[in-house]
């Protein structure tokens, strides 16, 4: 047998020569981003950290007709974006979708370094997949994009720009604008930000967004203008055509590893995990979509937004319900690892799944028996909870809550 070359990432072999370290951003095709805008920052608390106007970037009749012409990247922590919305007719003139109902636009996966990714994109060559593009642009990640079998977008990125404490990003005459990788080593962020300030360059002319709405409720002894705080994203929830095809894709070429499989309606579901969460990724057979009774206009079932609390979770339902967002009543087994959910329908019918807790997979690599997780009775949501082994586990929210 012909022996599997392995590739140093950091002094570790592996498989291939990068390692996914967590889900890093998320991004949708819609109809009306500023409609989906007030949604996500006004109803969901993202902020927005820059906006890239398309009518000076890429002008043309694919905006005809657009009330707003703008990608609007959003955050709920500090890396530049953990969410970008982009106008669909824009997305379908570049991209030009392999299905009409891809309205992901991109699953993008950090990993540890430059050279990762720079190497991730000749090993992928090297094996036939198709590179879509790859180099750097705002948010200064570098990246390498790629579509899995079905023609979801996924990329690896290193590097993401951090806002900081003033809540400012890079002034856009810093969009580090770039369709080709460097030569390894390059510059380090610290040193073209040094170039730039000696050219003359105000560090502190980036876009500040500003949260105008009143500042009420009282989340964890901080006055927020909703009654919770987004803390995490993902997992991701997609619908394919070949659930085996697309296993085989995120586990052998990407390094996904399947935490559990089931099946939801009789029909087989993986659930595959980057880190130490239950799951990053869901892929789902297409027949659910219909079964489920979730939009066909997708391939997404869900994005996961997790909040900071059991406490944020309930009031958050009453908070959404309250301003007419639509809930969907979706079934358990559809999110092994985590117990209480709120799915939300945005403006275009994509679901947002909201949580407050993912189980967690230690050093043996075994996602708890099913029979061992708490039992959740959709309609009763207690007042307060017992914890479980690993409540509140996982990667820490680092900032001020606001």
């Amino acid at each position: 047998m012909t022996q599997k070359k392995q590739h140093s990432v950091g002094g570790i072999l592996y498989d291939r020569p990068f390692k996914i370290r967590r889900l890093n951003h998320f991004g949708i095709s819609v109809e009306d981003t500023g409609a989906s805008l007030a949604y996500y920052t006004e109803l969901l608390g993202f902020y927005q950290a820059d906006a890239l106007d398309l009518q000076k970037y890429d002008p043309g009749v694919w905006l005809d007709g657009l009330s707003d012409t703008n990608i609007y990247f959003l955050r709920h922590n500090s890396d530049h974006h953990t969410f970008v919305l982009m106008p669909r007719p824009w997305v379908e003139h570049m991209d030009s979708p392999a299905r009409g109902d891809l309205t992901i636009n991109q699953i993008t996966w950090q990993v540890g370094s430059l050279r990762e990714v720079v190497e991730a994109r000749l090993w992928l060559e090297s094996l036939g997949n198709k590179i879509e593009r790859y180099g750097r642009d705002p948010g200064s990640n570098w990246h390498t994009y790629f579509p899995d079998p079905t023609g979801h977008t996924n990329e690896l990125e290193y590097g993401i720009e951090q806002v900081g404490w003033d809540g400012r990003s890079k002034p856009e005459v810093l969009w580090p604008w770039a369709n080709e990788h460097p030569s390894l080593p390059t510059s380090s962020e610290a040193t073209e930000l040094a170039a730039a300030e000696s050219d003359g360059v105000d560090l502190t002319s980036g876009y500040r967004w500003k949260d105008e709405l009143p500042k009420t409720f009282d989340v964890g002894g901080v006055l927020l203008s909703r009654p919770f705080k987004p803390v995490r994203i993902g997992p991701v929830s997609i619908f394919v055509e070949d659930v085996a095809a697309a296993e085989r894709f995120y586990t052998e070429r990407l390094g996904l590893v399947k935490s559990e499989e089931t099946t939801v309606e009789g029909h087989r579901v993986v659930f595959l995990r980057a880190n130490t969460e239950h799951h990053s990724l869901g892929i789902f057979p297409l027949e659910l979509r219909k079964v489920l009774g979730v939009s066909e206009h997708s391939t997404l079932l869900a994005f996961g937004i997790q909040l900071g609390s059991y406490e944020q979770l309930r009031a958050a339902r009453t908070f959404l319900e309250e301003a007419g967002v639509k809930l969907l009543d979706l079934p358990q087994e559809i999110h092994p690892g985590i117990d209480y959910v709120i799915h939300a329908v945005d403006p275009d019918g994509h679901v947002m799944q909201l949580y407050y807790y993912m189980e967690q997979i230690g050093w043996d690599g075994q996602a708890k028996p099913a029979a061992q997780r708490r039992t959740v009775d959709p309609d009763n949501w207690p007042e307060a909870l017992e914890p479980l082994s690993d409540t509140y586990a996982g990667e820490t929210f680092w900032g001020p809550l606001g």
